[in-house]
């Protein structure tokens, strides 16, 4: 089913009032792209299908305050890409932390390691904090949630390419910002570790 513009914002205000047959339309029209959007991301089709109803669940359970400012389909699709992209993110969370706790018992650093941490991992959250927007944003998805390159190009609909100039970007503007706490290699001089 097509909705143009026009029956767009009426849906919305149907929607609004509680108009199950207006939350249906829009269900049929867009369920199975955003049961395809998910399983591009999170390679199951069962959680994808899961993922795409709770989607559609808390836009009927938001009806009263709703407010699409673009199309559905574009709400819908980004509302899951979201839901898609943390449902991985909270999957890697898991595994990280049962390997490392079944790999390598935590281990009390020294006063001075943990001054030095804390600063390094506030150098590093300032230079990812000011990378641009759409170089963060493939930096995130990659080292933060590890998706690969083919599944960022595939949630943010932009080419592997893209994907890999961004990618490049940010590294370089990283190594940059964050010259003085790397350690130098041989040749290099005038570079001083923080202390």
């Amino acid at each position: 089913m097509d909705i143009n513009n026009a029956s767009e914002r009426d849906l919305q205000e149907r929607i609004r009032a509680g108009d199950e047959g207006a939350f249906d339309s829009v269900f049929r029209a867009h369920y199975p792209h955003l049961v395809r959007m998910a399983e591009s991301v999170v390679r199951e089709r069962a959680l994808a299908e899961e993922i795409a109803q709770e989607v559609m669940l808390e836009l009927w359970r938001r009806r009263e305050s709703l407010k699409v400012e673009q199309t559905f389909r574009a709400y819908l699709i980004r509302s899951t890409r979201n839901r898609a992209l943390n449902q991985i993110r909270h999957q890697r969370i898991v595994e990280r932390e049962a390997a490392a706790a079944a790999v390598d018992p935590p281990s009390s650093p020294s006063a001075e390691e943990e001054i030095l941490g804390v600063e390094l991992e506030r150098a590093v959250r300032d230079a990812i904090d000011s990378l641009p927007d759409k170089c963060r944003e493939v930096f995130h998805l990659s080292r933060e949630q590890g998706l690969r390159y083919v599944e960022i190009a595939s949630a943010l609909e932009i080419s592997v390419k893209t994907v890999e100039k961004r990618m490049g970007q940010a590294l370089a503007e990283l190594r940059e910002r964050l010259a003085p706490w790397l350690p130098r290699r041989a040749g290099e001089t005038g570079r001083k570790t923080p202390v």
